[in-house]
Protein backbone atom coordinates (compact mmCIF):
# COMPACT_ATOMS: atom_id res chain seq x y z
CA UNK A 1 0.00 0.00 0.00
CA UNK A 2 1.41 3.21 -1.03
CA UNK A 3 -0.09 6.62 0.35
CA UNK A 4 0.59 9.69 -0.80
CA UNK A 5 0.27 13.22 0.94
CA UNK A 6 -0.24 16.64 -0.53
CA UNK A 7 1.07 17.30 -3.23
CA UNK A 8 1.69 21.29 -1.62
CA UNK A 9 4.89 21.23 0.32
CA UNK A 10 7.33 24.21 1.41
CA UNK A 11 10.64 22.93 -0.18
CA UNK A 12 12.41 24.87 2.97
CA UNK A 13 10.96 22.49 4.98
CA UNK A 14 11.18 18.58 5.80
CA UNK A 15 7.55 16.92 4.74
CA UNK A 16 7.18 13.88 4.82
CA UNK A 17 5.24 13.36 1.11
CA UNK A 18 4.47 9.67 1.51
CA UNK A 19 4.58 6.05 2.91
CA UNK A 20 4.18 2.59 2.15
CA UNK A 21 5.09 -1.03 3.00
CA UNK A 22 8.42 -0.64 4.52
CA UNK A 23 9.13 2.64 3.29
CA UNK A 24 8.86 6.60 4.48
CA UNK A 25 9.14 9.32 2.13
CA UNK A 26 10.37 12.34 2.83
CA UNK A 27 10.78 15.76 0.42
CA UNK A 28 10.20 13.42 -2.48
CA UNK A 29 13.11 10.81 -0.83
CA UNK A 30 12.35 6.94 -0.05
CA UNK A 31 14.14 5.66 2.95
CA UNK A 32 13.27 2.13 3.70
CA UNK A 33 15.12 2.25 7.76
CA UNK A 34 13.96 4.08 10.30
CA UNK A 35 14.42 8.08 9.85
CA UNK A 36 14.43 10.81 12.58
CA UNK A 37 14.23 14.40 11.33
CA UNK A 38 12.43 18.36 12.23
CA UNK A 39 11.31 21.00 9.85
CA UNK A 40 14.87 22.19 9.25
CA UNK A 41 18.29 20.34 8.75
CA UNK A 42 19.16 16.86 7.53
CA UNK A 43 16.97 14.06 7.72
CA UNK A 44 18.98 11.38 9.76
CA UNK A 45 19.49 7.56 9.86
CA UNK A 46 17.99 6.40 12.69
CA UNK A 47 19.19 3.51 14.17
CA UNK A 48 16.29 1.28 15.60
CA UNK A 49 15.08 -1.41 12.89
CA UNK A 50 12.26 -2.19 15.76
CA UNK A 51 10.36 -0.64 18.72
CA UNK A 52 11.73 -3.01 21.37
CA UNK A 53 14.68 -1.46 20.69
CA UNK A 54 13.87 1.80 21.71
CA UNK A 55 16.07 3.58 24.76
CA UNK A 56 16.01 6.38 26.03
CA UNK A 57 19.38 7.33 24.58
CA UNK A 58 17.97 6.85 20.90
CA UNK A 59 15.12 9.11 21.59
CA UNK A 60 17.50 11.68 23.21
CA UNK A 61 19.39 11.08 19.51
CA UNK A 62 16.21 11.24 17.52
CA UNK A 63 15.41 15.00 19.31
CA UNK A 64 18.28 16.10 18.84
CA UNK A 65 19.67 15.97 22.43
CA UNK A 66 23.48 15.81 23.63
CA UNK A 67 24.36 14.02 27.05
CA UNK A 68 24.88 16.82 29.16
CA UNK A 69 28.13 16.10 31.26
CA UNK A 70 27.03 16.10 34.76
CA UNK A 71 28.54 15.69 38.17
CA UNK A 72 27.82 12.48 39.87
CA UNK A 73 27.01 13.88 42.95
CA UNK A 74 24.61 15.98 41.49
CA UNK A 75 21.22 14.03 42.01
CA UNK A 76 21.51 15.15 45.80
CA UNK A 77 20.48 18.69 45.21
CA UNK A 78 18.51 17.90 42.14
CA UNK A 79 14.43 17.69 42.64
CA UNK A 80 11.85 17.34 39.71
CA UNK A 81 11.71 21.09 39.34
CA UNK A 82 15.67 21.44 38.55
CA UNK A 83 15.03 19.89 35.18
CA UNK A 84 15.13 22.67 32.73
CA UNK A 85 14.47 22.00 28.57
CA UNK A 86 17.73 22.80 26.80
CA UNK A 87 17.06 25.72 24.36
CA UNK A 88 17.35 23.07 21.31
CA UNK A 89 14.77 21.16 22.35
CA UNK A 90 11.55 20.39 20.45
CA UNK A 91 8.26 20.69 22.44
CA UNK A 92 7.22 17.34 21.23
CA UNK A 93 8.67 14.07 20.12
CA UNK A 94 6.98 12.06 17.60
CA UNK A 95 7.67 8.01 17.83
CA UNK A 96 6.13 5.99 14.36
CA UNK A 97 6.20 2.85 15.67
CA UNK A 98 5.90 1.15 12.30
CA UNK A 99 2.39 -0.46 11.01
CA UNK A 100 0.90 -0.81 14.61
CA UNK A 101 1.16 1.29 17.83
CA UNK A 102 3.74 0.26 20.58
CA UNK A 103 3.60 2.03 24.01
CA UNK A 104 6.93 2.87 24.78
CA UNK A 105 7.70 1.74 29.01
CA UNK A 106 7.29 5.21 30.96
CA UNK A 107 10.94 4.98 32.17
CA UNK A 108 12.08 5.09 28.55
CA UNK A 109 10.48 8.32 28.31
CA UNK A 110 10.56 9.88 31.73
CA UNK A 111 13.58 11.97 30.93
CA UNK A 112 12.63 13.28 28.07
CA UNK A 113 9.01 14.20 30.14
CA UNK A 114 11.14 15.65 33.01
CA UNK A 115 12.80 18.46 30.48
CA UNK A 116 9.46 19.52 29.47
CA UNK A 117 9.54 17.74 25.95
CA UNK A 118 6.30 16.24 25.35
CA UNK A 119 6.70 12.50 23.52
CA UNK A 120 3.77 10.56 22.04
CA UNK A 121 3.78 7.17 20.16
CA UNK A 122 1.50 6.12 17.58
CA UNK A 123 1.55 4.20 14.37
CA UNK A 124 4.03 5.31 11.65
CA UNK A 125 1.00 6.67 9.33
CA UNK A 126 -0.37 8.48 12.29
CA UNK A 127 3.16 9.82 13.13
CA UNK A 128 3.94 11.44 9.64
CA UNK A 129 0.66 13.01 9.43
CA UNK A 130 1.00 14.59 12.82
CA UNK A 131 4.39 15.61 12.64
CA UNK A 132 3.20 17.65 8.86
CA UNK A 133 0.35 19.15 10.65
CA UNK A 134 2.27 20.33 13.65
CA UNK A 135 5.29 21.30 11.31
CA UNK A 136 2.89 23.14 8.79
CA UNK A 137 1.87 25.03 12.35
CA UNK A 138 5.30 26.05 13.18
CA UNK A 139 5.48 23.85 16.39
CA UNK A 140 8.52 23.05 17.28
CA UNK A 141 8.70 18.91 16.32
CA UNK A 142 10.79 16.18 15.62
CA UNK A 143 9.68 12.82 14.20
CA UNK A 144 11.16 9.73 14.33
CA UNK A 145 9.86 7.05 12.35
CA UNK A 146 10.21 2.91 11.94
CA UNK A 147 9.05 2.28 8.30
CA UNK A 148 5.20 1.06 8.29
Amino acid sequence: MRLKLSNDTNPLLNTVTAYGDGYIEVNRARFEHAVAFGPEGEIGHWPVASADEITTELLRQAAGLRQAATDPMAFLDADESSAIRPPNAPEVLLVGTGPRQRFLHPSILQPLLRIGIGVETMDTQAAARTYNILMAEGRRVVVALLPA
